[in-house]
């Protein structure tokens, strides 16, 4: 047994790696105690659809023989991970969280899937996860949503919602999530996690079930960022397979792992983020703001920027998502709309009464913004924002087409296809997470990672865990 001062399944990637490297934890020995952390909470939780527990500790043995005579792979070698069950596995079902997929075989593994593999990661299991990305929570559906760790009555937000409860929960030392309109960053902050959406093309979607293809994004959830810049780092980078794939350069973000935001400039698009409005929570806003004196305590500049756009963005986003994805759903939405749970189907519906016009008119919209954006980061360094307009509500009385009514902080980053991270920040009165918002110039994943970090080791909040 490592010595390691706290319990197995609380190790971060970063500090198990160091003890998987130098032979003081095996794999078998922390793969169990993360499989008996399941054991312990998911009846609670509901966050994993797919157990693998034979697959996985097989897969622990054959790792810490290649440590033991070794064949040291790196920082997510012997680390046992999870995944959203949109992400391909072959021979091994992927849902989508639907009954339209639920017996659902991949012959092949998804890109980011093998990728990991390739790295040593060991896989836990297939993650719970809003309808096809979209629809949820929906009791209409085969699965039971996931819960919110820090406060079982309340949400995880979506569509990540196993992802974000695992990793919350310490059922999993990290997983990959899908952002088409916030679905890393939204669950991670609610959930009190760090959630990374890389810029458009830079990991393949390839074996990753479609939401919006012009949009669609995947991405590490960690409890800190050190892990998450891991994760990237073994899946970024051009993949044949998905045409959309950046062949960009992949840095090492490791570099990036150092406390230094001195002399950068922070953009605060205050009219849309801070500003007061009906849909924005203002103890969040407080929250935030704190964080954002802290980052300037640090010696980054602030300067307040006008996007006006932002006015037009979520409607952008919600068009564009919409039919995009009745187009992919169309046969299974004429031939067997029984198998969709209600919200997903009404919201794919919606995607079949837009016009082309609406589709091409939400297309301007976004090239304006994408414009309008990277002119403003030729003179800021980073956006800085609220992650969520609110912190997780609760259960009873939830509406789920509140995450399409009013202001989205997460979908301007889509729309854009920029890079942004959510970093926890703090809590409300009531105890529940608040993520911080970081996002940056296309393909500057360092620095963002690098902003992202120096605020969490001087705020250190990834010292708090959920009490369950």
């Amino acid at each position: 047994m490592a010595q390691t001062g706290k319990a197995l399944h609380h190790l971060t990637i970063h500090e198990a790696g160091k003890l998987l490297k130098d032979g003081e934890l095996s794999p078998v020995e922390l793969t169990q105690a993360l499989f008996d952390r399941i054991a312990e909470t998911d009846d609670t939780l509901h966050s994993f659809i797919t157990l693998l527990s034979d697959e996985a500790m097989g897969e622990a043995r054959a790792a810490e023989a290649e440590i033991r005579s070794g064949r040291y792979k790196g920082p997510l070698h012997g680390i046992p991970i999870a995944l959203k069950d949109l992400y391909d596995t072959a021979g091994i079902r992927t849902t989508a969280g639907s009954r339209v997929d639920f017996d659902r075989v991949p012959t092949e593994d998804s890109t980011p899937t093998a990728r990991l593999k390739e790295a040593g990661s060991i896989l836990l299991g297939k993650l719970a996860m809003h309808e096809f990305a979209l629809g949820g929570p929906d009791w209409t559906t085969p699965f039971e949503p996931a819960r919110n760790p820090w406060n079982l009555d309340h949400i995880t937000g979506g569509s990540s919602s196993g992802s974000a409860s695992a990793v919350s929960s310490g059922q999993a030392m990290g997983a990959l999530g899908s952002c088409t309109g916030g679905s890393i960053r939204g669950p991670a902050s609610l959930c009190g996690i760090v959630g990374l959406k890389p810029t458009y093309g830079r990991v393949s979607r390839s074996g990753v079930v479609t939401l919006s293809w012009s949009q669609d994004h995947v991405g590490p959830m960690t409890w800190t960022v050190e892990d998450s810049a891991y994760m990237l780092q073994a899946i970024a980078g051009h993949d044949p397979k998905d045409a959309t794939s950046s062949k960009a350069p992949v840095p090492d973000y490791s570099l990036s792992l150092r406390e230094d935001i001195r002399g950068k400039v922070i953009g605060l698009p205050r009219h849309y983020f801070f500003d007061a409005d009906p849909s924005v929570d203002a103890e969040v806003v407080a929250v935030v703001e704190k964080a954002v004196s802290e980052l300037e305590s640090l010696g980054a500049k602030i300067e307040t920027v006008e996007l006006p756009s932002l006015e037009y963005v979520r409607a952008a986003n919600t068009i564009i998502m919409v039919s995009e994805a009745f187009a992919f759903h169309e046969p299974n939405l004429r031939t067997r709309p029984q198998d969709f749970g209600e919200i997903v189907r009404a919201r794919f519906r919606i995607g079949g009464m837009l016009s082309a016009g609406d589709y091409l008119q939400a297309q301007r919209c976004r090239q304006w913004s994408k414009r309008e954006f990277a002119a403003a980061l030729r003179k800021v360094d980073f956006f800085v924002t609220p992650t969520m307009t609110q912190p997780a509500p609760a259960f009873e009385g939830y509406d789920p087409n509140d995450t399409i009514r009013g202001r989205s902080f997460t979908a301007p980053f889509n729309v854009t296809g920029l890079p942004a991270i959510s970093v926890p920040c703090g809590f409300t009165q009531a105890g529940l997470p608040v993520g911080m918002q970081i996002a940056g110039k296309a393909f500057d994943e360092p620095g963002v990672i690098q902003a992202a970090y120096t605020y969490q080791q001087h705020a250190r909040w990834y010292e708090q865990r959920p009490n369950i």
